[in-house]
């Protein structure tokens, strides 16, 4: 028994599971979907650091981790907001991450994607032709290492488009440049507030007709899209209108589910911050959909089984304020027995509650997701006994 604190400030029990769920490797790649896993960085715990220095990362546990992904037949989607893009990572560090992992992408045999952006410039209104060059040069950095590229948002071209004919100007300009066909992001403002009004438009009707005109300006250049609202029924409709061909990634770390899982009209592939601590799940899960009747009908009542126990963790990692999240995914990293620390870079670690991780524990616990319950259940009492738990 555990006694953990409530969002009251209350001490309850709680008894941990003894055995964790079995959720092997399966052979080779997913079939169904396309399925990412954005995946964190582990820092260093022994750097001599400040919150607003460069970050200093645990090459070595960070490489471990997208190892593990891989096993289960994710991708993994590198350099993304859930690496802590924009929130202690800065462009240099992202670079030699996108380096590092797209080297050993090609030694396992591991799918990778990229994130491009806008980031090595200093914050502030930059002109569009600084915003245009700067997502070149990233550009370049990821199609040297043989990764696709995913065309995160941009903060800085946020802050200096006038209207949609610059995202129209500059989104052509990148899709004509890129080698291979880009995955296009579209990150919600409860992601980044910085981002509130991307496409040109804070009307979202107007936005996505925005987007949809770049997509179909050049459908041989996008393979997919990657939205982020948290807004299940939008992405539905968007997906719908996607030119033949051009995949819908779904990000929204609440309905995932049933997006992937689809409908009669389609479905959603997936790049997901919240298949980072369910990765050996989701990939199951995803199995479990390849292994229809005969193979001709996909099983979506047994992958809705697995996955959409899940979700009541998604929505707490990721609940308001939502950028947050990353602390979370660090967290279960940590007792999960992937990394031997709890710590982040820029000291992100300090930025939820501890009501917040006891519970993320339990849900986490629940679902069976730790490899080791004993050593989850170690670290999370010596993470109370600092805090001044110690029944």
């Amino acid at each position: 028994m555990i006694r953990l604190p409530d969002s009251q400030g209350r001490l309850r029990d709680y008894q941990p599971r003894a055995e964790p769920a079995d959720h092997p490797p399966g052979e080779g790649p997913l079939a169904a979907r396309v399925v990412y896993s954005a995946a964190h960085v582990v820092a260093d715990p022994f750097a001599d650091t400040t919150p607003d220095g460069p970050a200093a990362v645990d090459w070595e546990a960070t490489l471990a981790f997208r190892r593990h992904l891989w096993a289960h037949g994710l991708g993994v989607a590198e350099a993304m907001d859930t690496a802590q893009r924009g929130m202690g990572l800065d462009w240099g560090g992202a670079a030699e991450l996108i380096r590092r992992s797209g080297a050993e992408a090609k030694a396992v045999g591991g799918r990778i994607a990229c994130g491009v952006g806008t980031d090595q410039l200093a914050p502030g209104t930059a002109s569009l032709a600084a915003v245009w060059a700067a997502y070149e040069e990233q550009l370049a950095v990821v199609e040297e290492t043989g990764a696709q590229a995913i065309l995160m948002a941009s903060r800085a071209l946020a802050a200096a488009a006038r209207g949609p004919e610059d995202y129209l100007e500059v989104y052509g300009h990148l899709l004509r440049q890129a080698a291979e066909p880009v995955i296009l992001h579209w990150l919600g403002p409860m992601f980044d507030p910085a981002l509130e009004g991307y496409w040109g438009s804070a009307d979202l009707d107007a936005a996505t007709g925005t987007f949809l005109q770049i997509i179909a300006a050049d459908p041989a250049k996008v393979d997919g899209v990657k939205v982020s609202l948290l807004d299940a029924r939008r992405e539905v409709e968007l997906r719908r209108r996607l030119p033949a061909g051009v995949r819908c990634y779904t990000g929204d770390d609440f309905h995932y589910p049933e997006l992937i899982a689809g409908d009669e009209q389609g479905f959603s592939h997936a790049l997901l911050g919240i298949f980072d601590p369910l990765g050996p799940l989701a990939a199951h899960a995803v199995r479990t959909l390849d292994a229809g009747e005969g193979g001709e009908k996909e099983n979506t009542a047994g992958f809705r089984a697995v996955l959409d126990p899940t979700v009541p963790l998604s929505r707490h990692l990721f609940q308001a304020p939502t950028r947050f999240y990353k602390t979370g995914v660090v967290f279960l990293a940590w007792l999960a027995g992937h990394q031997e620390h709890f710590a982040m870079v820029g000291g992100l670690q300090s930025a939820r509650s501890l009501p917040h991780l006891a519970r993320a524990y339990e849900l986490a616990d629940g679902l069976g997701l730790f490899p080791d319950p004993g050593l989850a259940e170690s670290r999370m009492r010596h993470l109370l006994a600092v805090n001044g738990v110690t029944a």
